[in-house]
Order: structure tokens, then C-alpha cells, then sequence
């Protein structure tokens, strides 16, 4: 009988409120919500609705996607961060596309690079319109604060016992519906902060309203303070062209065009030494935020003559191209932040 009171305010909660023009909403294809889905992780609706239609404009299948190359992909979602999400959503679209058929089970899906298990019950019931539960961060939100659950939803063991409510509470019938609908009730309704009770259809049976708790829960760990970086950033001008590296695959900013870094202060010096850079033009910084850090580039800009330009690209594994050519192959948002930077 709860889950059916669960389960059923919430889907007419949806039909009335629910989001239902999402453009991967609108269609049965697997393959986009599998990009919406790998987006969305970390970032908001409003964020990926600006990088989706875009991307799949570009690769309008999964077997384009598996068959292009790293380099044709990387620009198509560079500013998304969180750029390991991409190389293995190009990875496991390679697979399918060697499969030639999408993943028919949740084992299937979890098989693939980047695929948890909350992404593949998504894909299962989004994607192929069968039975699937997911525990997304809505989730989590919308059942911890429902059932008033204080525990740390960072310890497997309480999040096992969040996984076997997820489960009892998805009904089989318009599980595709029920699936969308709570997350959008996390979205839009019962939010991080202020979440708006009075609109929400669960507000006579959630524990966490009853008791005051709606704005304590879920459960946080205290934030550690989030550390400081410094790096020097070579900007190397040579007429309109700047020099460009590649980074590596692996790590942060992986297969991104950037400009050098040297993170130890006692090395640049020595290295421009080395490269013979030594009018310097001018110098400006930004600040980067990170999850787990944030960076404070100080770009130092170097003009040099044509006839050093094959030297520096040699020496710094380089490549020239105008600051335009280099966002167009994809960079970070850093590197835009330093090309505003230095314009002004």
C-alpha cells in the first residue's frame, strides 16, 4: 500500500508538472539518452541543453560516434568538464558499434566504460523502456528526506539499504515515467537548498517535513577546504598564432589543446632559458575551480619572431594556431578564461 501511495502521487505529480519536452525525451532512441544520461552526471539540465543538440547534430548515431576519432570528439565537449566521462562514452559507443546492438540487460550496460549502476538502470528504463531503478542524486534526496534518513549515504551499507527502498518503491507499470518523474521532482521541487514543500506532492507523508529536518537532509560530511594551486602558463605569440599543446589522454584536461603549464615555480626560469623566450609582453591571471581544487594561472606572454617558430614547437611538442583554430578543436574553460584575459 506505501509504495502504491509512493509511486502513484508522484506520477500524477508528473503528468501535471513533470518535464516532458527534454529533446531526449522526445524520441525512443537509445543513444541519446545514453549522452543525455552521461552529461547530466555532475552537471545541471540547463548546462547540457546548451552542449546536447550541438553534440548530436555532430554524431547523430552511436555508430558516428564510435567511429570518429578522440580529436573529431573532444570539441564537441570541451567546457563540459569532467572530461573522462567523454573518453569512455567514446569508448563504449566503439563497442556497441562493433556489437552492432545496444546492451539489452543492466549487466550489459555495466559492462561498459563510464556505465555505474544507477546510469544503466536509467538506460534500461529511459532508454529501452523497460524495468530499471536508478539512485541518482534526486534520488537520494528525494528518499532520504521522504524517510528522514540521517545516516551517511557515503557508507555502502547505508547506501545498500537506500538501493532496496529505491527498488521496493519503483513500480513495473510506467516505469519510464516514474524513473523521469523523481528526478524532476529532485530538480525542480525537492532541491539542495529552500526545496519547495508547499508544491510537492509527497509533503503529507515525508518524515523529513514533519520533523524540520527537510533543510539538514541528506546527511553531509563537513566540506575539507578545497587546496590551493599555482602554475605559471607559457603564452607564446608568434604573429596572430599562439603555441598549442595536446594533453595527454590520461588526467586533467585529457586529449584538450592547452597552453604549457609549469607548475614548479624554480623551473621557469631554466626552461625559458632554454627555449630562448625572453620578451615578455605582458602578464595576467585567473583563478580555476575545480572540484578538488583550485588553480591560479598566471599566463606570462612572450612575443617571438617567425624564424623560432619551428624551434618552440620541436622543443614544446607543439602546435601554432590562433587562439579561434584552438578553441574550435577544444579547449578548457581555463584556457578561455586566458584568452579573455589577455584581450582585454
Amino acid at each position: 500500500m506505501f509504495m502504491f501511495v509512493f509511486s502513484d502521487a508522484l506520477l500524477e505529480w508528473f503528468d501535471v508538472h513533470g518535464r516532458h519536452d527534454l529533446p531526449w525525451q522526445v524520441t525512443d532512441d537509445p543513444y541519446k539518452v545514453w549522452v543525455s544520461e552521461i552529461m547530466l552526471q555532475q552537471t545541471q539540465v540547463k548546462t547540457v541543453l546548451q552542449y546536447f543538440e550541438r553534440f548530436i547534430q555532430r554524431f547523430p548515431t552511436v555508430q558516428d560516434l564510435g567511429q570518429a576519432s578522440w580529436d573529431e570528439v573532444a570539441p564537441y565537449w570541451a567546457g563540459l568538464g569532467y572530461y573522462a566521462r567523454a573518453r569512455n562514452l567514446h569508448k563504449a559507443a566503439g563497442i556497441v558499434t562493433a556489437q552492432q546492438q545496444f546492451p539489452q540487460t543492466l549487466e550489459e550496460w555495466m559492462a561498459l566504460p563510464g556505465i555505474g549502476r544507477s546510469t544503466a538502470g536509467a538506460l534500461m528504463s529511459l532508454g529501452l523502456r523497460q524495468y530499471g531503478v536508478i539512485m541518482d542524486g534526486n534520488v537520494k534526496r528525494v528518499l532520504s528526506r521522504f524517510f528522514a534518513i540521517e545516516d551517511d549515504l557515503s557508507r555502502p551499507v547505508h547506501e545498500r539499504a537506500l538501493w532496496q527502498l529505491a527498488e521496493q518503491l519503483c513500480p513495473v507499470e510506467r516505469n519510464h515515467d516514474y524513473t523521469q518523474a523523481i528526478m524532476d521532482l529532485g530538480a525542480t521541487v525537492c532541491t539542495p537548498k529552500k526545496p519547495l514543500c508547499l508544491y510537492c506532492p509527497m509533503q503529507q507523508h515525508c518524515k523529513a517535513h514533519q520533523q524540520g529536518l527537510e533543510n539538514e537532509l541528506p546527511f553531509k560530511k563537513a566540506k575539507k577546504p578545497v587546496p590551493v594551486r599555482s602554475a605559471q602558463v607559457l603564452l607564446i605569440q608568434s604573429g596572430t598564432d599562439w603555441l598549442w599543446q595536446q594533453r595527454p589522454n590520461s588526467g586533467l584536461w585529457g586529449g584538450l589543446w592547452c597552453l604549457p603549464i609549469i607548475e614548479n615555480a624554480h623551473e621557469l626560469e631554466q626552461r625559458c632559458q632554454q627555449l630562448g623566450l625572453k620578451n615578455i609582453v605582458k602578464k595576467t591571471q585567473i583563478s580555476h575551480s575545480f572540484t578538488h581544487f583550485t588553480w591560479h594561472l598566471e599566463a606570462i606572454v612572450f612575443a617571438v619572431d617567425q624564424d623560432q617558430q619551428e624551434h618552440l614547437a620541436i622543443e614544446l611538442q607543439g602546435c601554432w594556431m590562433s587562439p579561434q583554430t584552438a578553441t574550435d578543436a577544444g579547449i578548457p574553460t581555463a584556457m578561455k578564461k586566458l584568452i579573455t584575459s589577455v584581450n582585454l
